[in-house]
């Protein structure tokens, strides 16, 4: 899935939110000390290896103080970037670039953290034909940039929000529960040409081949050990066999980590989702450093 960057007004948004959050009534160090129409210039730098992400919006943030702000990069979103290396170089009105700084860092630190984490993941199922995705388990306001990152570290994008696809999860099946409706025969009857996808999650082997028979587009086997996900992938793949029916898309779910996410990924899933892409990376260390 190509990473495209998301739309420029949508970022811009976010980027001058941003600014005003950290700026206020204006940057009072800086306004100050360093005289009015003073120039400097400053190198992008990577103080770990990590993948880059986030470069056009560290621009976009300069840009919005000083609009004559220069950015010379010698690398792009994806691009693997060693420790001390300088990576861009930022140029033009002094107090711009200081108060812009913080910012600037703060995008590139996350996003470039999201597509490092996303690109380890994604090594370690290589071997096998299983995709990893994201969740929506991300910073609040800051979904398209992190979603875009696990793009650019070569992941893909589970639902961007819950207006463009079905997911009926354990909470909505407590409710439905109590109330006393039957999960399964509602899917049977939906009209299907009228809805996005449907995915159920299912924690057993009987369920997911209820979800099969039901017509689920998508199955997620939530919290399941492997040897319950392969049960589940033989399960699911003989039925439709059986029944004619095409292998609905097998999501494995829940408390994947570096570790356990290629023998998940050996027992046939077609997905693996991943909350902690997004809800619990480390900050890459880069910093700007004025020459």
């Amino acid at each position: 899935m190509e990473a495209k960057f998301p739309s420029i007004d949508l970022v811009l948004g976010i980027v001058r939110g941003a600014l005003t959050e950290d700026l206020g009534s204006g940057d009072v160090t800086s306004n100050t000390f360093v005289p009015e129409g003073t120039n400097a210039q400053g190198h992008l730098m990577g103080k770990e290896d990590f993948i880059l992400c986030g470069l056009p919006v560290a621009e976009l943030v300069f840009r919005e103080l000083d609009h004559d702000c220069g950015l010379l990069a010698t690398a792009a979103d994806g691009d693997a970037i060693k420790r001390g290396t300088a990576f861009a170089t930022v140029s033009g009105n002094a107090r711009a670039i200081l108060a812009a700084e913080r910012t600037a860092l703060n995008f590139l630190q996350r996003m470039s953290a999201i597509a490092t984490l996303t690109s380890r993941y994604v090594a370690k199922v290589k071997p096998t034909a299983a995709l990893v995705y994201d969740t929506r388990k991300t910073t609040p306001g800051l979904r398209i940039l992190e979603k875009y990152a696990v793009l650019v570290g070569g992941g893909r994008n589970h639902r961007m929000g819950l207006y463009d696809q079905i997911l009926v999860k354990d909470n909505h099946l407590a409710v439905l529960n109590a109330a006393g409706v039957d999960v399964f025969k509602e899917i049977e009857k939906m009209d299907r040409g009228k809805l996005p996808q449907v995915e159920i999650e299912v924690t057993g082997v009987a369920d997911a081949v209820r979800a099969l028979e039901a017509g689920a587009d998508i199955i997620m086997l939530d919290n399941m050990t492997v040897d319950e996900m392969r049960d589940a992938v033989h399960a699911v793949s003989g039925k439709a066999a059986e029944l004619s029916l095409p292998v609905p898309v097998l999501e494995a779910s829940g408390g994947v980590t570096l570790e356990t996410i290629a023998s998940i990924a050996a027992t046939g899933v077609h997905r693996i989702s991943v909350g902690s892409l997004t809800h619990s990376v480390k900050a890459v260390d880069i910093s700007l450093e004025i020459v």
